[in-house]
């Protein structure tokens, strides 16, 4: 489980069930998620309605996709973003025993309009790369330090 003061008890509760029974029922799973700095230097983040904290947006690699389809899909759906142009894979993650996450770096997009809270997504916005919100996961922090060499790359997520 994870440390992160941001992550509640019922949140690590469900993240352990999904990840268990997940252990049964798939093989190794594949996530993408984005790094979207706008001409501003400013991340994309967006926070969900079933977890705490503030994330890179991204998705699991459905059957059938390849990580830049899913991580274009991901990022309509979670920021109203478009690709303009090809992403720049960063880094690849061990996440737990089975699961890794491709993060591409994204400059060239479009946003047809401000994310608007739905189901899943709460809120979503573009922060400062110096100025992040109060809630922005270890994961999210690091990625971001890494990508500013402010950090070694990792491996693990």
């Amino acid at each position: 489980m994870t440390s992160d003061p941001t992550v509640s008890l019922r949140t690590r509760l469900v993240s352990g069930a999904i990840r268990r029974i997940g252990l049964v029922t798939r093989g190794m799973t594949l996530g993408v998620r984005a790094i979207v700095i706008d001409g501003q230097d400013r991340v994309f983040l967006v926070r969900h309605t079933y977890v705490k904290g503030w994330y890179l947006p991204g998705g699991g690699v459905e059957r059938g996709e390849d990580a830049v389809t899913s991580l274009a899909r991901e990022l309509d759906e979670e920021g109203d973003i478009a690709l303009a142009g090809e992403p720049e894979l960063f880094g690849l993650y061990a996440q737990g025993a089975r699961d890794h996450v491709a993060v591409y770096i994204v400059r060239a997009f479009t946003q047809r309009a401000p994310k608007a809270p739905d189901r899943e997504i709460a809120e979503a916005g573009f922060f400062p790369l110096d100025a992040l919100p109060a809630g922005a996961t270890r994961a999210t922090r690091e990625r971001l330090d890494e990508m500013l060499k402010r950090a070694p790359k990792g491996r693990r997520w």
